[in-house]
């Protein structure tokens, strides 16, 4: 007979049962601000849609961050801040993307828009599952994190904007112009993105960096640099950012004896983090 140990015994996660209104309310701010996108989507309003969804990703940064430094993490806030993250970073991107271009690429359109909310739903749910399993916290995020993909879509359909309507804008010229050029690859694009999100490619968590207190004099020139080109080149910097964040996870994953591929989670310290889902 195999000894089974008894149901007690299992892993459980260390989430408090109840709701919590601090956090929430930034999730529920998310909430109304993807709904808010897909009501501007509709009316074409794409440069407003794009915005709400990044104003979406800091909210969801924040809404983790207030859960851990006020030690309100929830099975509620967890299910919650799901929720709204398929709202804002999975279903409006993935409309407001169809409204300005897939619905004209017959018969792929609707397919890569439906994939790409369909992976960020399982993206979720995996998240959701180690969670309340009570698996071992790391520093990394497996797989792309939902807030990532939709963010991406969303600057370049913000950069897009101000190409097409040649709207004032201060940007880096050799950026824009490719932008027409990556319209033609949006569909390739999302499916990559889907794919990512549902992938082993390991992302950093960042939980544990803390701009106001860089650890050396080169993060601290780096932040400043980050800081500078973020005012003068606002829509510009936020486009590298996502994709140096996309692209370096793929490189770690790939690169020969690179640090992701091939460790096991177990392998990896545990680490502290707040488990506001992605």
């Amino acid at each position: 007979m195999v000894d089974v140990p008894p149901a007690s015994t299992a892993p459980r996660p260390q989430l408090r049962q109840g709701i919590y209104l601090l956090p929430s309310l930034f999730t529920l701010a998310n909430l109304g601000l993807g709904f808010f996108s897909m009501i501007k989507t509709v009316q074409h309003s794409f440069g407003v849609a794009a915005t709400c969804i990044l104003v979406c990703h800091i909210l969801d940064i924040l809404d983790g961050r207030v859960a851990r430094w006020s030690r309100s993490e929830s099975k509620f806030g967890v299910e919650l801040d799901s929720m709204a993250d398929w709202m804002s970073f999975g279903v409006a991107p993935a409309f407001m993307m169809y409204e300005l271009l897939l619905k004209d690429v017959r018969p792929w359109g609707f397919p890569v828009a439906l994939f790409f909310v369909i992976c960020g739903a399982l993206r979720l749910v995996r998240f959701n599952l180690k969670a309340h399993m009570g698996e071992s916290k790391t520093p990394y995020f497996v797989g792309l994190p939902i807030p990532a993909a939709g963010g991406a879509l969303a600057i370049f359909a913000l950069l897009y904007e101000i190409v097409e309507l040649e709207k004032p804008a201060n940007t880096f010229k050799i950026i824009m112009s490719q932008v027409p050029h990556i319209y033609n690859f949006v569909p390739a694009i999302m499916v990559i993105l889907s794919l990512l999100m549902v992938s082993e490619v390991r992302y950093s968590t960042f939980k544990g960096v803390n701009l106001l207190k860089p650890r050396s004099m080169h993060a601290l020139v780096l932040t400043l640099l980050t800081v500078l080109m973020m005012y003068s080149y606002p829509q510009n910097t936020i486009f590298i950012l996502y994709s140096i964040y996309i692209v370096w996870g793929l490189i770690d994953y790939f690169w020969p004896g690179g640090g992701a591929r091939g460790k096991r989670p177990e392998s990896i310290t545990a680490y502290e983090h707040d488990t506001y889902g992605k």
